[in-house]
């Protein structure tokens, strides 16, 4: 198989759109008012010979099904199987955006965790035990800094090994 479909899937401001345009080289406005995330955007990217399409869930801080843009998320990863789902992780606030991460596990889809804004992270003394959050979680972990494109081609290397992972 050389196509794959990627969910990215993240709370609001976490940086989610801005990976999603560096991945697809897509130009989505970025913002968080009403109505402005609520339906998922596609793009594409080839890596290596794979074609890779990628799907930007709407922000969301839960799977909980209470709000539109948690509903759209939820049937999304359910009904539509993603082959991997992105978790995409504001590193200034763990806490907060890695219930999201914990709640796409339960839902039992393969996962990646990308840890954005790990340079505000770093600069607010904030240190992550990447090997230890990768074995708690049973998931690959990269580092990014979105909004200067480091770590993307990082993550398209994370995405293949984790289908290469999966064909075997």
């Amino acid at each position: 198989m050389n196509k794959f479909t990627v969910a990215l899937a993240g709370n609001p401001n976490c940086g989610k759109t801005s990976i999603f345009n560096e991945l697809t080289k897509s130009h989505q406005h970025v913002g968080n008012w009403p109505g402005k995330t609520v339906e998922k955007k596609e793009g594409a990217f080839e890596h290596k010979g794979k074609q890779v399409t990628v799907v930007d869930l709407p922000g969301t801080y839960s799977l909980s099904a209470f709000s539109i843009e948690e509903i759209i998320a939820r049937d999304f990863i359910i009904n539509e199987n993603p082959d991997v789902v992105v978790a995409v992780l504001d590193s200034t606030n763990l806490e907060r955006n890695l219930y999201l991460a914990v709640q796409i596990l339960e839902l039992g889809a393969k996962l990646i965790v990308v840890l954005n804004m790990t340079d505000l992270a770093e600069a607010n003394g904030i240190k992550i035990d990447m090997g230890k959050m990768s074995s708690a979680l049973q998931a690959s972990i990269v580092k990014t800094i979105a909004n200067r494109s480091l770590g993307i081609t990082e993550l398209k290397d994370a995405i293949l090994d984790c289908m290469d992972q999966e064909e075997r």
